[in-house]
């Protein structure tokens, strides 16, 4: 591993130095508890521990509205296809969002392969950075094993108090540092350090649910016709809040928007929820999951069992956000216990 050491003190320059050279996005507080992603120029603008951004890093790789293509009938059916992407840098990510990330790799690399996705991915730099405790009563990244560092990044921060141990990993990130000559050799206390830090952590990050997340999939299938997603169905307001925020959710809808003129406009994408009503309609307005319980159903099912069944992955990183927005307040963790509990006593 090549790990370099950064004093605090230099963190302002080094956060300078990036923006002088591209648009650095790094977590901002917004009030009332919220954070989100933003434009920022120094480290002064930058809460470094923060609880998870109302909406997660992936609207830089998938952003919320996006032109695919523009046409001009002016001069017969012309289309030009469009690929909206910014060189950049992601700071501060956490451990979850940076798997949630890992996440949409896989479904964007798989066939037929997304290239908007992938240009726009190869354009984004990612820094994350180490949760030393528990963002908030939410999360559940320790079931999900997202709590410690497992690659998806450039350049990971650890916090150790005076300092920051960089863990360079790719050489996009070695070129960034390299670039700013702010980065000391570590030592062999600053590893010492890294490692204590590590341990500590297996005693503070313990299974949230106390369920193996290995038994879900198994577990989901089980509880197909369980009464918990009745219970939470009549609970459900079907806002799409919890997708919306979700850092692995990538549904959308398509739509051919023409300008007033009639003869020019786009196509974008935008994103979309299974948790809506018109989602799984088709024609004669029939329905695939008429009734909310249906659509709870699916979205942890599309958490915890499909993508495993697939890609042997799960799409589920512990970050809470789902729990965190939800209006009518259904707890994830809480849900796979009642779920858990109700299959168990079968």
């Amino acid at each position: 591993m090549n790990y370099k050491i950064l004093q605090k003190g230099n963190l302002d320059n080094f956060i300078t130095a990036l923006s002088a050279r591209m648009k650095v996005v790094a977590p901002v507080k917004r009030g009332y508890g919220n954070y989100s992603f933003e434009d920022v120029k120094n480290s002064k603008e930058i809460s470094l521990k923060y609880v998870p951004t109302v909406l997660p890093p992936k609207k830089y790789f998938m952003p919320q509205y996006e032109t695919l293509i523009e046409y001009d009938t002016k001069t017969g059916q012309k289309m030009q296809a469009v690929v909206e992407f910014e060189k950049m840098v992601l700071f501060g990510v956490h451990t979850c969002d940076i798997a949630g990330i890992q996440c949409l790799d896989i479904v964007f690399t798989d066939r037929p392969r997304d290239l908007n996705y992938l240009i726009r991915r190869n354009e984004i730099l990612i820094i994350g950075i180490e949760c030393n405790e528990y963002c908030d009563s939410f999360a559940n990244c320790a079931m999900m094993d997202t709590h410690m560092p497992s690659g998806g990044y450039d350049i990971f921060f650890t916090d150790l108090g005076d300092y920051f141990v960089a863990d360079i990993h790719t050489q996009a990130g070695d070129d960034l540092i390299n670039g700013t000559n702010l980065f000391d050799e570590p030592k062999g206390y600053h590893l010492k350090a890294l490692d204590a830090l590590r341990l500590k952590k297996r005693e503070i990050f313990r299974n949230e649910v106390g369920i193996d997340r290995n038994e879900l999939p198994d577990l989901f299938v089980k509880g197909f016709e369980a009464n918990v997603w009745n219970d939470i169905g009549k609970r459900c307001l079907a806002c799409g809040n919890c997708t919306n925020v979700c850092t692995t959710c990538y549904c959308f809808d398509v739509d051919d928007i023409p300008n007033l003129d009639l003869k020019t406009g786009k196509r974008v994408r935008i994103w979309d929820s299974c948790q809506s009503e018109p989602f799984a309609k088709v024609a004669g307005g029939e329905s695939f999951r008429k009734e909310r319980s249906d659509r709870k159903r699916h979205r942890f099912n599309r958490k915890f069992k499909y993508p495993v069944d697939r890609n042997n992955h799960f799409f589920c990183t512990g970050c809470g956000r789902c729990s965190r927005t939800c209006m009518a307040s259904i707890n994830l963790k809480e849900t796979i216990r009642q779920l858990y509990q109700e299959c168990s006593a079968l």
